[in-house]
């Protein structure tokens, strides 16, 4: 059952417009003027698949404005303030997408301090609680992590009160689903304390760590260093690079047949987040050793693989947002950087050339191929991430057009 928010300022994107339908027409025009320079960079050939650049004269700040405008303008339900699980209005409620939605919005918003991006975030503070029953609390532990990470990311950049109580109240969640099963380590879902994740405790890992940052409290900084300590002795290959998916301490069999891109991306966070704390180049080994099993065997033609759609969809993104952190650390091996952005740089080219949907800008679960008009909510935020992340670079100077 939905709960409809009435009376909330609608965000400057809907301002006159009588209906989500409505907008979504619209834009469809907007979207054919605002496209036409990238329209004609790809008139190019784009069935070849090859390691270096496809494509020179890419503006990825001029992609990534269209491809998260396409977020805020195409999935969000303007009524009850948060996104739809399609581009069509499929008003199916799913948690976890909608922190990434907001990680998506602001890191448009950081990108050009674009206040259409910033009047999404009290909305969608209000819209989300209140469709989760009015409350950010989750049974699933790894889903109240993503909000949690992406609420301190606002908090930290708007200073709102409400963000930083939200994470906070989070983390005192979270924390109750640690327990002895398996050696330790964070359960997945609540009334499930054996199945222990590598999706429940890399974003914990990640969340611990920024908060010890942040706000100087040691006890933070121990469960980081707690929950890292747990997950690469129990779900990472240290030979080659692997994230297994999860162990069943009833059993003690662990998965190894499930290695995603998210759980990769995941420990990679947790190893820089480490780093930055104390500045150990052990930390960044035990990223690149992870990045370099992931860009080198879940790939396709040196793009990555497509994971399906629903919750598979999003895992490519949030290896790339972890992965792009890992590019930016100074200390990091010159020659491993310039492979990796190399990758970043390959894998937005063909996103853009080959597998976005124009003028609607939308992106389907393999980047090689477009969606047609109609693509989920996941998939849609995992090409944002990669396409706010060739911007990012750009703009860092380790990309250029």
């Amino acid at each position: 059952m939905s709960n409809t928010i009435k009376g909330e300022q609608r965000p400057v994107f809907f301002e006159g417009l009588p209906s989500s339908n409505i907008l979504r027409a619209a834009n469809k025009l907007l979207y054919i003027a605002l496209l036409l320079p990238a329209l004609l960079i790809s008139c190019g050939d784009d069935d070849s698949v090859v390691q270096e650049p496809v494509e020179e004269g890419i503006d990825w700040n001029e992609a990534a404005d269209l491809s998260s405008m396409s977020l805020a303008n195409s999935f969000w339900n303007s009524e009850e303030k948060w996104f739809y699980y399609d581009n069509n209005g499929k008003a199916d409620w799913n948690y976890w997408p909608q922190a990434h939605a907001l990680d998506v919005l602001t890191d448009a918003w950081l990108r050009t301090n674009d206040a259409r991006y910033r009047a999404y975030f009290d909305n969608w503070y209000t819209g989300v609680k209140a469709r989760n029953g009015n409350t950010f609390e989750n049974d699933f532990y790894d889903d109240m992590e993503w909000i949690a990470l992406a609420t301190l990311r606002v908090w930290q950049k708007t200073n709102d009160p409400k963000f930083k109580e939200a994470t906070l109240q989070l983390w005192e969640y979270i924390k109750t689903g640690w327990n002895s099963n398996a050696g330790g380590g964070i359960s997945w879902k609540k009334g499930q304390e054996y199945s222990k994740n590598a999706c429940s405790n890399g974003p914990a890992c990640i969340l611990a760590a920024r908060l010890y940052q942040e706000f100087g409290d040691e006890s933070y900084k121990e469960w980081a260093l707690k929950i890292y300590n747990w997950e690469k002795s129990t779900l990472v290959n240290m030979n080659n690079g692997m994230v297994y998916d999860n162990i069943n301490s009833e059993t003690g069999q662990i998965n190894k047949d499930w290695v995603f891109t998210y759980n990769q991306g995941t420990f990679i966070g947790s190893a820089v987040e480490l780093y930055k704390i104390f500045n150990e180049k052990a930390y960044l080994n035990d990223a690149v050793l992870v990045a370099d099993y992931t860009t080198s065997s879940l790939t396709n033609n040196s793009v990555l693989k497509s994971e399906g759609t629903g919750d598979g969809g999003l895992f490519k993104g949030i290896f790339i947002r972890y992965f792009t952190d890992l590019i930016l650390q100074d200390r990091l091996d010159p020659s491993a950087k310039k492979r990796y952005i190399q990758f970043i740089r390959y894998n937005a080219e063909t996103l853009w050339m080959q597998g976005t949907t124009k003028p609607a800008i939308l992106f389907g679960p393999n980047w090689t191929v477009k969606p047609g008009m109609v693509t989920g909510l996941p998939e849609q935020l995992s090409g944002c991430m990669l396409i706010e992340a060739a911007a990012l670079l750009q703009n860092e100077g380790l990309i250029t057009q």
